[in-house]
């Protein structure tokens, strides 16, 4: 197991890298040689490089005891609350759009979330049957934003592979116990990549809005994920071919600390050996993180 987060003891750390050149294209046929990782400005020594372009790989695919270190485990977070009503219909058909683009996750969650946190848990095969409940869902009650994000993080497997959370939201909270600093210590201490899918919702005040838009991109930035902000429903197709483009461009690598690991934050940063190469990653991790809030034990499972 190569978890981000982890204890002391355990040692391996694991990132996952997107990659652009100059013309803002996806490079996706680098080789472990074009990078470099370092860990507090120390340089690491990359031990395991997999990147999601990589046909050698697909042939190897179904060997029995050799998991896919690129297959992702998805979740999906759902906002339902009154907040949204207005552009529901849209999140709905946003939501229903990336399940027919995407291809079939590992593991899929979902989180739905409102006044309550509902989560449920789809294998490869049963996936098809969320359809009708994106479709059916309804607006209403407060918006428990934050703990929704918290419930996902702490139910997460750390098999090897991608930890990607695609959140359907206005981004603003109203009624959580987990507030944004340790939300903030949350996601450092996980090992998701964030794309959250931020609409224009009807948000309590205008700095309510502003403040929901910033915490959402600095989510994404800090995990190596990116915000994707639809008006319309034509603005839908160019977000999915846009992530999934990235999804399928991906590259993951892993090391082991050099020296001492003390307890606390970390911080990552990886170079690419191309002139103006734009590098998107996770920026660090953190060490025994924090107990895990009372929040968390709120959430209620779905069939």
């Amino acid at each position: 197991r190569v978890p981000l987060t982890f204890a002391a003891e355990a040692r391996t750390v694991n990132l996952t890298v997107t990659v652009r050149g100059l013309d803002g294209k996806l490079l996706k046929d680098l080789t472990a040689k074009d990078f470099t990782v370092y860990e507090d400005d120390k340089p690491q020594e990359v031990q395991f490089f997999a990147r999601v372009f990589d046909p050698a790989r697909a042939n190897d695919e179904g060997q029995e005891g050799a998991p896919d270190p690129t297959a992702i485990d998805l979740g999906m977070l759902f906002d339902t609350s009154s907040s949204m009503a207005e552009v529901l219909r849209l999140s709905q058909n946003a939501a229903s759009q990336f399940l027919e683009a995407i291809p079939r996750a590992r593991e899929l969650t979902t989180v739905f979330f409102d006044s309550d946190i509902r989560i449920s848990r789809y294998n490869s095969e049963s996936q098809q049957g969320l359809f009708d409940r994106l479709q059916k869902a309804k607006s209403s009650g407060d918006t428990l934003l934050y703990d929704a994000i918290a419930v996902y993080l702490s139910r997460i497997s750390d098999d090897p592979g991608r930890k990607i959370m695609v959140l359907f939201t206005d981004g603003e909270d109203s009624k959580s116990l987990v507030h944004v600093p340790e939300l903030r210590e949350i996601v450092r201490s996980s090992t998701v990549t964030i794309y959250p899918i931020l609409f224009s919702g009807k948000y309590s005040n205008a700095s309510a809005g502003l403040q929901a838009n910033a915490l959402m991109k600095d989510l994404a930035e800090m995990t190596g994920g990116e915000v994707f902000m639809p008006r319309s429903f034509k603005d839908l197709a160019p977000i999915y071919e846009g992530l999934l483009d990235e999804l399928a461009a991906q590259y993951v690598i892993g090391y082991v600390p050099q020296g001492d690991t003390p307890q606390g934050d970390h911080r990552l940063r990886v170079e690419v050996g191309q002139p103006g190469a734009k590098v998107r990653h996770r920026r660090g991790y953190r060490i025994a993180p924090p107990e895990k809030p009372e929040a968390l034990k709120g959430a209620r499972k779905q069939p």
